[in-house]
Parts: structure tokens; sequence; C-alpha cells
């Protein structure tokens, strides 16, 4: 009895019986080459955009890991022990803690989930590891939108996706290639976006920032302030940032009236001019008259309620608000891009009946600030008849001074205004508002300043006119008695250009234009016409799909508030119909998967027993050939069923009734 034990365990151990459950376990799994490209190609995809925004040592400490662990998967070498990589995000949650002072917020969130994904990735072993970081990755692209939700952002977040998408690929598809897994991630993801494009039509819009937290959503932008001081506005000069986009119902207005209005300065303490507080109402202070001119107005966010509109807004319209000082502002600040449909009447005379308080803060001067420029606005105040005639004085002093236009001008001191009248003799626009504003108010004249954006280019390709952070202004205005307040552009006197042409024009053989634009460089002003034409539709079309504009495509679509209810229900229903359909297709198949491996098993065991059993290593091509040279006789027939097998297990193409034949070809096989 104890003879026949040996052969009744071999056998036992070959087939797999009672015994298998004794066996020591085998040695955890480790990450498969393809598997690891896939992955890694994805997580870098996925951190490397964030290195904009995160402080330096994050992202290179995330990009590090990713390549440490390509290090191994290329040499084959086991993860690292769990104890060091326990250590290692203690180590980094300490320094993402000192870095940002708490856990809490957008940035250290990012910073975290950058650290935890590639630590993820050292310790990756199992299939559900892999279902993990690429879970990571997608949460790292969907962080991506926090900080900008532009074309090409989106367009990286579409490569991730698919990066991620070849990687799950790769994990349930180990035998396929590269191309083929490729080839299916992109079909995953074409057959997701009938569903993406439903849910944006559909879902109901959200109005405000992505993410959630002032204190991060809210974050500062370049652009004018409340303030302006000698070398403010000249800073955003060297700015390519579109601060506007302006599209025009009929031909759009000539350069001398772009005055886009932005804050009015009114109070001056020696050097630098501030803002005063204006009251609100639901309409203008003024009657419009003259021509008309109809636009929409996009404004790019800049966390105030400036709506920089043209010179003067029309009648009332709602979540719109207007000043005393001539200005329109939108009724919460602009933390996102917004649309506006304005209406502008340059020829209205406004401000004719002005409050004695304002015209008197109007001519108020520190007493002890600019004594030269006091001196001069004295000689050319006396004997003048009105305020009129002292203006054209103090133009033509200022034009007989010849003073320079640059955007690099000399730093001020304490009395800007004397300093550039006498001394430098070379500013930029905000040194020629201040300088007149000085000397007119030292004359009597009520003066302020006010700081926008004057001019603009036209696009040609999608006919917007940008107006961008360079073209950022300062002029002054003036109060007459009968006509109200005028605006005077001193900027004018010594560089008219600037008006017509803009900066361009205005600096053209100075050296000291931006690249951009030069004038040697029309081709590319050619190429970022056509890249900010595109980028304007994405902004335009989809980042500007608002909860009103929801509102007013549904009801096109005759999907009104009752009917939309009926629409969402019945696509919930087909959603849930649809679902179930797959769901009980892919249980069928997952029976016949189980009854196809049942078949192949059955069939191994019985080639086992004939004392030639299937090792773990092989697979059905290599099995084939194996039994081929071990049952030469048969093996036609042995690589048929192995053949055969392959294809109903991984190909594309299954024959109908393939489970059938196969049981079948192995039921007749006879083996000598």
């Amino acid at each position: 009895m104890s003879a026949e034990r040996p052969p009744r365990l071999l056998g036992l151990l070959r087939r797999g019986g009672p015994l298998r459950r004794t066996r020591a376990a085998p040695p955890a799994p480790t990450l498969r080459r393809d598997q690891g490209a896939w992955l890694l190609a994805a997580a870098a995809l996925a951190i490397a955009p964030h290195a904009v925004w995160l402080p330096g040592w994050i992202a290179a400490l995330g990009l590090g890991l990713l390549a440490w662990r390509a290090l191994l998967l290329w040499r084959g070498s086991r993860p690292p022990p769990g104890a060091l990589l326990l250590a290692l995000a203690l180590a980094v949650a300490a320094g993402v803690r000192l870095e940002f002072g708490h856990f809490f917020g957008r940035e250290p969130g990012v910073a975290v989930l950058v650290l935890l994904l590639g630590l993820k990735l050292l310790e990756t072993r199992a299939a559900r590891d892999i279902r993990a970081g690429v879970l990571l990755c997608l949460f790292l692209q969907l962080a991506l939108f926090f900080e900008d939700q532009s074309l090409p952002v989106a367009a990286l977040v579409l490569a991730g996706t698919l990066l991620a998408l070849g990687a799950l690929v790769a994990l349930a598809d180990p035998d396929g290639g590269e191309r083929e897994h490729l080839r299916t991630a992109a079909t995953l993801l074409a057959q997701g976006l009938p569903f993406m494009l439903v849910l944006f039509v559909l879902f109901p819009r959200i109005q405000g920032p992505l993410w959630g937290l002032p204190a991060d959503a809210f974050s500062a932008r370049t652009g004018l302030s409340e303030t302006m001081r000698p070398g403010s506005i000249s800073a955003l000069g060297q700015s390519e940032e579109i601060a506007l986009r302006a599209a025009f119902s009929g031909p759009p207005p000539p350069p001398a009236q772009r005055y886009w209005r932005g804050p009015v300065l009114g109070r001056f303490d020696g050097r630098e001019w501030h803002a005063d507080p204006a009251t609100e109402s639901a309409s203008p202070a003024y009657v419009p008259q003259g021509e008309r001119i109809d636009y929409l107005l996009t404004l790019e966010p800049h966390q105030r309620r400036w709506l920089l509109a043209l010179e003067h807004p029309g009648a009332a319209q709602p979540h719109i608000r207007y000043t005393s000082d001539l200005r329109a502002l939108a009724a919460e600040p602009l933390r996102a891009r917004a649309r506006f449909a304005l209406g502008a009447y340059p020829q209205t005379p406004v401000g004719v009946e002005e409050a004695p308080a304002v015209l008197a803060a109007a001519t108020a001067l520190p007493a002890d600030s600019n004594p030269r420029s006091r001196r001069l606005a004295a000689e050319l105040a006396a004997g003048a008849r009105d305020h009129a005639e002292i203006l054209e004085r103090v133009l033509g002093r200022l034009r007989a001074l010849r003073l320079g236009y640059t955007l690099r001008p000399p730093l001020l001191g304490r009395h800007s205004a004397d300093e550039f009248l006498f001394d430098t003799r070379r500013g930029f626009c905000e040194h020629f508002a201040s300088a007149f504003a000085v000397l007119m108010r030292a004359a009597g004249v009520p003066t302020r300043i006010v700081t926008g954006y004057q001019g603009g280019e036209l696009n040609p390709i999608d006919g917007h006119l940008v107006v961008r952070q360079s073209d950022a202004h300062a002029w002054a205005e003036i109060w007459l008695q009968g006509r109200g307040w005028l605006r005077v552009d001193p900027t004018a006197l010594a560089a008219p250009e600037r008006i017509d042409g803009g900066l361009a024009a205005a600096l053209a053989g100075a050296g000291e234009l931006p690249w951009m634009l030069r004038a040697d460089m029309a081709w590319l002003r050619d190429l970022r016409h056509r890249w900010e034409a595109v980028a304007n539709l994405w902004n335009q079309q989809v980042l500007g799909y608002n909860p009103e504009r929801q509102r007013e495509l549904l009801a096109r679509l005759g999907l009104g508030a009752g009917r939309l209810a009926q629409t969402l229900g019945v696509l919930a229903g087909a959603a849930v119909l649809l679902f179930a359909t797959l769901y009980a297709w892919s249980l069928r198949r997952s029976r016949t998967r189980d009854a196809l491996a049942e078949t192949w098993e059955r069939f191994c065991t019985r080639m086992g027993e004939r004392g030639l059993p299937r090792s773990p290593w092989q697979g059905p091509r290599d099995y084939a050939e194996a039994l081929a040279a071990r049952f030469p006789e048969h093996a036609a027939e042995l690589r048929e069923i192995c053949t055969l097998y392959a294809r109903l297990r991984y190909g594309p193409h299954v024959p109908e009734h393939g489970l059938r034949i196969l049981q079948n070809r192995i039921a007749s096989l006879r083996l000598k």
C-alpha cells in the first residue's frame, strides 16, 4: 500500500488536488515592464505640468521617485522594503507641512498627491496597486484644471487620460502589443465622448471657480490697481497677457475712441494717486446721446468689479452698476472670464452738473509737493480768461518741453512731477498724466486721472479686438464750466502714434519693444493671431458655457424648465437601461470565459497526466509546440486545439460556437 502512495502523491501535485492548499505561497508578483512603462508614462504626464505651480523641490522629488521606479523596472529589481517607503512617506508629509504650513487647500493637496503617486509606484506589485496608481494619475490630471483651464491644458489632460487607460488595458491584456493597447485605449476614450458631451450640455452648470476655497481660488492677477505711481503702468508694457476682447456688431470704432475706462484716481499725496470712493446706482448719471457702438465684451478675470467698458456705457442693464465717476461695475468681482453685451456713446456730455465737493477735491494738492510745477502753473494761469485758456497754455508748454516717451523711464523721487518736467523729461503715460494733472490742479482747474486701456489689436482671423496688458494707459480728465468732464491725453503730445497705432508704433525703432511687437516678427504675430482665435473659440463656447447660456440653449432646443425635467428622466432611464444591458452582456461574457478557462484547464490536466504538464510561464502557442514535440503523430491536432483556444481567449474576432467546437476537438483527441 505504501508503494502506491508516491505515484498518487505526484498525480495530486500535477492535477492541483487537495494538497494544493498546503504548499508554500508563491512570491509576490512584480510589475511587468510593459505595464510599468504605461503606468510611468501616465504618471510623468500627470506630474510634469504641475512643476509650473508647485515648489521646485516637490516637483523634482515627484519626478525623481518616478525615475527611481523606472530604474528598478529596467533592472528587474524588486521594489524597496516597506519600512523604507514608510519612512519616505513620513518625511515628505513633514516637508509639505513645513512648506505650506498646513495640509488643507489646493496647493498642499496637489503636492501630497504628486508625492503619494511616486511612492505608490515604488511599492506597486499587484493589479490592485496598478489600478490605484492610475486613479492617482487621473486625480492629478483633474487638478490641472484648478490652475488653468486653457486649451493646451485640456489637450494635456486628454493625452494623460489616454495613457492611463493604456495602463489599464495593459493590465487586462498582458499578451497584447503596445499598438493594440493604444488602439484599445483610444477606442474606450472615443466611446466615452458621447456621454461626456451629453453631461456637458445637460448637467447643471455651477457658476464660480472650480476650486472652492476662497484663499486659493481667487489669487492675485497682474493688471491695473486702484493706485498709480511713476513706473506702475510702464511695468505692464512688457506683458502680452490678454486683458479683454471685444466683438463689435459693426465696424470697430477708430483708435481715438478706444479708451477702456478703469479706475478713476482723484486723490494725490505728492507721489502716488489713489481712487476715491464713488456712489453707485442702477443707471448712469447722464443721458446717452449721439452715435451708439454695440459690442460684446469678454473680460479676463482680474478679481475686481471694473468692466473696463468703452466710454460711455449706455442704458441700465441687470447685474451692472454705474458710478458717479463714470465707471461701469459688475455686481461681483470678476473671478472668472465673463461676457457682457454693452453699448457705448462716446459723444455723450458727462458731469455737466457736478457737485461742488467733487470739484473741490479735484483741485487739491499737498502743500509741500512739486514746488517747481506749482510755480510754472501760476505763471501759466496768470491773466487767463477761463480754464479752457489755461488748458491751451499748459498743453503748449508741455509741447515745447519736448518730453520723451519711453518704456523704461528713469526712477523719480519725492517730487515726481518736478523731476519729470524739469530734470529727466522722459517717461511713460503715467508720468505725462500725473504731471499734467499736477499743473492743472495747481492752476485751479479740476482734474483727475483715469487708468485703463487704450487701443487694441484687431485679430484678422476671428474679427475680435484684442486688448493686452501692454495696452494699459493713463490719461486725464478736466472739468470745464458748461461742458463737464473732458478727456485730455497728454501722452499724445510726445507720442501721437501711441493713440493711433499702439505701443508698437510709438516705440518703433527705440529698441524697447517686446519681441512679439517688433516689425520683423510679423510671421510670429500671424501665428499668434491664429492660435488666439482658436483659444478664444474654446473660451467662448466651452469655458463660457455658464448657467445663463445653458438655459438659452435648452430653451432653443424646446427644453424649458418643465420639459427639461421630463427629458432628464428619459435620459436617466435610457442610461440605466444601457448600463443594465452592458452589465448583462459582461456577465454572459464572464460565464463564457469561465467555461473556456475550465475547458482549457481540463485539457492541460489531461496532458499533464500523459507526462507533459503545462508550466506557468507557457502560453498556448508555446505549450502547443511542446505537445507537438512530445506527440509528433498528433502535432496538427494539438496545434489546432491550442490555436483555437488562443483565438477564443485573446483574439478580437471570436468564431460563433467557438467554445463548443473547442470542446468537440478535445473530446475527439485520442493520444496513442
